[in-house]
């Protein structure tokens, strides 16, 4: 879809919006503050029988602890985080995304995305930016469906759960958003 006026000025907003509502200590975040909030993430998970198979199973974990997301109905969100493999953080990464229609509200939500095969591993780290919907499909799970999960269940490239939601939208919408590696401060 070729940039036009009214678009590029939703995405402003959209920016603007999540800028103005980020805490600064959220978009600067060290990479002692990023690992300790995502080892605690990690612990939470675990604690969490329905993400216990998805840990078990999968080749590499990309957690992001906090996304702040809010909007009038323009929204963005935003969130930091880290790719573990084998518990030892192999990079950093942001979660970055706009969304535009019937929305109204603010929330922090935590997301775990677990990657089960190593194609799919692959495709986030060669990619400079990886926009999910694009590349390896990623199935996310909502509680219900969460409860059903067993290793021998897991059959696609990326699973997704949210949790540790606060606030009072109503989900959080991970389609769209583009994960970017970036290096946080020592």
């Amino acid at each position: 879809m070729p940039a036009t006026r009214r678009h590029t000025v939703r995405l402003l907003a959209a920016a603007a919006a999540i800028g103005a509502a980020a805490p600064a200590s959220s978009r600067a975040a060290t990479r002692a503050e990023i690992d300790a909030s995502v080892a605690a993430a990690v612990e939470r998970l675990r604690g969490m029988s329905n993400a216990e198979p998805l840990l078990r199973a999968s080749v590499a974990q990309l957690i992001f602890p906090r996304i702040l997301s809010g909007g009038f109905i323009i929204g963005g969100q935003y969130g930091e985080g880290a790719l573990l493999r084998n518990g030892v953080t192999a990079g950093y990464y942001s979660i970055a995304g706009a969304s535009f229609g019937l929305l109204a509200g603010a929330q922090t939500a935590g997301l775990a995305m677990f990657f089960m095969r190593e194609d799919a591993l692959t495709a986030l780290r060669s990619a400079s930016g990886w926009e999910i919907g694009t590349g390896p499909s990623v199935v996310v799970l909502n509680a219900g469906v969460q409860a059903n999960v067993t290793s021998s269940t897991l059959t696609e490239p990326v699973y997704a759960i949210s949790f540790n939601q606060q606030g009072l939208m109503a989900a959080l919408a991970i389609n769209g958003s583009k994960i970017t590696p970036f290096a946080p401060e020592s």
